[in-house]
């Protein structure tokens, strides 16, 4: 029965803090974007767009954003050609929601869960942005592999890359470590 309470105990904090930062995100995006007759992306995704650019700009690549007329996403040029776009769900918000509700599902003390999160999401927004620069870089250079590249390389980044913080996180910092090593001894 304890097992049972414990993994109830798991989805409820996991969900919980998931729909909660999912309603706080939802709320924003709703308050900042603009669609009809003129579009505007939120300024997170605008400002994942300009760091894009000022990465690509970084390796010598001569690159523009602009937004797009038709649709809430920011258009990557790269050498005057159309080469990509930023939408919300490039932004990588959504996937250090998801991130930190297992942190907090799977709690350690406060303040390395506090402080892992934060580092946690904020590397996770960090290589997104690389990896938009190089998706884009890649699509020059590779137009006829897009779908790969985009449906399945680069997406494989960006949830590789927080599977192995969960795993650091669950077996270095949680409280399941010190209850593991409670049952080892």
């Amino acid at each position: 029965m304890s097992k049972r309470k414990g993994v109830l105990f798991f989805l409820a904090k996991f969900f919980g803090s998931y729909f909660f930062m999912f309603a706080m995100y939802s709320y924003y995006l709703h308050a900042t974007q603009e669609k009809g007759s003129m579009f505007q992306c939120a300024p997170v995704t605008e400002k994942v767009a300009e760091q894009t650019i000022a990465v690509l700009h970084f390796f010598g690549y001569n690159a523009v954003m602009e937004q797009h007329e038709q649709e809430l996403s920011i258009k990557l040029i790269l050498n005057d050609v159309y080469l990509a776009r930023v939408i919300e769900g490039c932004n990588s918000i959504s996937v250090i929601i998801l991130f930190v509700a297992f942190i907090v599902a799977f709690p350690g003390p406060l303040k390395k869960t506090f402080l892992y999160a934060l580092g946690g999401g904020m590397l996770i927004y960090g290589i997104n942005i690389l990896r938009i620069a190089f998706l884009t870089v890649a699509l020059e250079k590779l137009p006829e592999q897009k779908e790969m590249l985009h449906n399945l390389i680069f997406p494989s980044i960006i949830y590789g890359l927080v599977f192995l913080l969960w795993l650091v996180w669950v077996n270095y910092f949680s409280n399941y470590k010190q209850v593991r090593n409670e049952k080892n001894n």
